[in-house]
C-alpha cells in the first residue's frame, strides 16, 4: 500500500535529513514524500494532498505546529491524517499539549532516523 508522507519544518537541513531517512519508503514501497517549509504551507498541503502521515515541527513561522495540528483535528475530512510532532521542545508540558491536540506521537530532536523509519512503516502498515 503506497501512501503519502508530508514533512513540515522550517529548517531546510531537517527537511533534507527526514527526506533522506524516508527515501527508502519512496524507493521500495512507492510512498510519495512531500515537504512544506512553514505551518501555513503545511496545512494547505495537508488539505490538498491528504497525506496519511505528517512529521510536523512545532516552532515555525506563520502557523506553529500546534495550530496546524489543531486545525487538522477540527476538520472531519482530515480525521485519517496521522500527525507526529517532531520538535526541539522537549518539556513534558509541550509533549502533553501536543498529544492533547491529537498528535499520534511526540518525538524530540535530535531524532533517531531508524525510529523515524519504524514509526512511518508502522503507521503506513508497511512490513519488511
Amino acid at each position: 500500500m503506497a501512501g503519502k508522507i508530508l514533512v513540515v519544518d522550517d529548517e531546510v537541513h531537517i527537511r533534507m535529513l527526514l527526506e533522506q531517512t524516508l527515501e527508502e519508503l519512496e524507493d521500495d514501497y512507492g510512498v510519495e514524500l512531500l515537504t512544506a517549509e512553514n505551518g501555513e504551507e503545511g496545512l494547505d498541503c495537508i488539505r490538498e494532498e491528504r497525506p496519511e502521515l505528517v512529521f510536523l515541527d512545532i516552532m515555525m513561522p506563520y502557523m506553529n505546529g500546534y495550530e496546524v495540528c489543531q486545525a487538522v483535528r477540527e476538520d472531519s475530512e482530515l480525521s485519517a491524517v496521522k500527525i507526529i510532532l517532531l520538535t526541539a521542545k522537549g518539556q513534558e508540558a509541550d509533549r502533553k499539549h501536543g498529544l492533547e491536540l491529537g498528535a499520534e506521537r511526540y518525538m524530540t530532536k535530535p531524532f533517531d532516523p531508524d525510529e523515524i523509519l519504524e514509526v512511518a512503516k508502522s503507521i503506513l502498515n508497511i512490513e519488511d
